[in-house]
């Protein structure tokens, strides 16, 4: 949930701070010429986390960016909290860049967030991610019909761990089996990190994240997927599609870069500039390879229609499941 109190202390030492840019001529002329944060929402090891922690990697080595770019984790919502703290208290900021998803749009429109894209300021589009079922070696599921079935016959028994936006995706195969959604037994686990660590520990039975959440693990074999939910086998990760096992569900996240509401024009020029260097640089096409990234690079006018066509299909799809 986001919070919505702060204490007067608090609030009045965070509103300062989001009252701090670069210090560079109106025009932009230097830009950035200090530190510019950049923010997952979600904890280490989350779809998040990996993303953002990928951008400054590929930036600093490419010699893209030459100013300081730390990053800072600040979990709560799914990502929902820090848009929350962005939009109330980073106003017009040039040195705050955060990663968002399709995340933006579930949040807003299921009633876990007060915002959405319209009220901050989105950069681009970087790429396209698709989900998995994870479990541990030792559990007893083979494949996604078994789990699905297990849900289906005893729900209790199937703890799912999943953000609370992924859960939506895992709702899709209860349905695509003749299950009952509403029953499954969510545990809101916030990222790949801590969804690896409840797997290991048996606090859950299974987990559902992007492919680079736990593609580590996978190739390791600390974990085995059951399924994903792309419209082919992809490369480089062992695992059939939920198509191919009688599931015809298809699910791909969404993952970019926003900063704050009214964004100086001259940041957001110099950020799509930056990542579209970037996203064609050696070191980010062998992180892509190496997270099973999808580069979906769009900024301006592309970018807002995608935005657009994309809210009103999740709009359309959280109705007609909830008919």
């Amino acid at each position: 949930m986001i919070k919505t109190v702060l204490g007067a202390v608090l609030a009045a030492s965070l509103i300062l701070t989001g009252c701090q840019s670069t210090d560079q001529a109106p025009d932009g002329e230097g830009y950035p010429s200090g530190p510019v944060t950049m923010t997952a929402g979600a904890n280490p090891g989350s779809g998040f986390d990996i993303t953002i922690r990928s951008v400054v990697e590929a930036l600093q080595k490419e010699e893209i960016v030459k100013v300081p770019l730390p990053v800072q984790n600040r979990p709560g919502g799914s990502g929902a909290d820090f848009l929350a703290t962005m939009v109330e208290q980073y106003k017009g900021a040039d040195d705050q860049v955060s990663v968002t998803s399709l995340s933006m749009m579930m949040n807003e429109l299921r009633g876990k967030s007060n915002y959405g894209y319209d009220d901050v300021t989105m950069i681009a589009r970087l790429m396209t991610e698709y989900f998995v079922v994870v479990t541990a070696p030792g559990a007893p599921f083979e494949n996604l019909g078994d789990v699905l079935t297990a849900v289906k016959s005893d729900p209790a028994r199937v703890k799912v761990g999943a953000a609370h936006d992924d859960e939506a995706p895992f709702d899709l195969l209860v349905s695509a089996a003749g299950g009952d959604p509403s029953s499954v037994s969510y545990s809101p686990v916030e990222g790949g990190g801590d969804q690896r660590a409840a797997l290991r520990s048996g606090d859950i039975s299974v987990a559902l994240g992007g492919v680079s959440e736990f593609i580590d693990a996978l190739k390791s074999g600390d974990l085995r997927a059951l399924g994903v939910l792309s419209e082919k086998r992809l490369p480089g990760l062992d695992a059939p599609t939920a198509r191919e096992q009688g599931f015809d569900v298809t699910l791909a996240n969404w993952r970019g870069l926003y900063g704050p509401p009214d964004m100086p024009q001259f940041a957001v020029a110099y950020w799509q500039n930056a990542l579209g260097q970037m996203v064609n640089t050696t070191t980010w096409k062998q992180i892509a390879e190496r997270s099973q990234f999808t580069t979906t690079f769009m900024t301006g006018e592309e970018f807002a229609a995608f935005l657009a066509e994309t809210q009103a299909d999740v709009k359309a799809a959280l109705e007609q499941a909830a008919k």
